[in-house]
């Protein structure tokens, strides 16, 4: 742990993978990448060039407070921009954050790029910020994000109800998990091993 007080904004790159901070500049990628995805379960949907402006003008501004810290994600083999990540809620006193609001266009949804991006924002966070927690929030009904977040290697803490609005307006109940700085290396190990086995592939 070097416990560096900044966690971005940085550029965090890996086999398959780079994670860029998201600038004005991945407008016209991101929009299309977007245009791809069944918005059903998210927050923030991206479903209009206005949209996507908002979520810029957003990530900007929790970048200058320090508060978080939005990356466009770039496939190294052709270029494309196919999903964006965030770390957010970051409270650098405790050094506790969230990884969350993902998404991946269809094409590259079980392959190498969760996994990659996973390990690169988790890495940077607990060996390169000196993290404590790392947490992931989920709706509950949302069963296939839990799956995946579960074969990170997070513990389920509870389910926090009336948490959120969806956009059609339902109260969301969220599912909560965590992990701490103890099993980090355990949870590394893991998606070590299945990066492996992308490689091995090609994929």
């Amino acid at each position: 742990m070097t416990g560096s007080p900044d966690l971005g904004p940085c550029i965090l790159a890996g086999k398959f993978v780079r994670l860029e901070p998201l600038r004005e500049g991945h407008r016209d990628s991101l929009l299309d990448a977007a245009r791809s995805l069944d918005w059903g379960w998210f927050l923030t949907p991206l479903r209009t060039a206005q949209d996507v402006d908002l979520r810029i003008s957003e990530a900007q501004a929790l970048e200058q407070k320090g508060e978080g810290y939005v990356f466009a994600v770039r496939l190294l083999r052709d270029g494309r921009v196919v999903g964006s990540t965030s770390y957010f809620g970051v409270v650098p006193k405790h050094r506790r954050l969230e990884i969350g609001s993902t998404w991946y266009t269809s094409d590259v949804q079980g392959t190498a790029v969760n996994p990659e991006c996973k390990l690169l924002l988790l890495s940077h966070a607990f060996e390169d910020w000196g993290a404590n927690r790392a947490q992931f929030t989920t709706d509950s009904n949302n069963t296939h994000s839990q799956r995946a977040i579960e074969k990170l290697g997070a513990k389920r803490e509870g389910i926090l109800r009336s948490h959120a609005i969806r956009g059609d307006g339902s109260l969301r109940d969220s599912v909560v998990y965590s992990i701490v700085r103890t099993e980090w290396p355990a949870v590394r190990a893991k998606l070590q091993d299945r990066l492996s086995g992308f490689r091995a592939k090609g994929t």
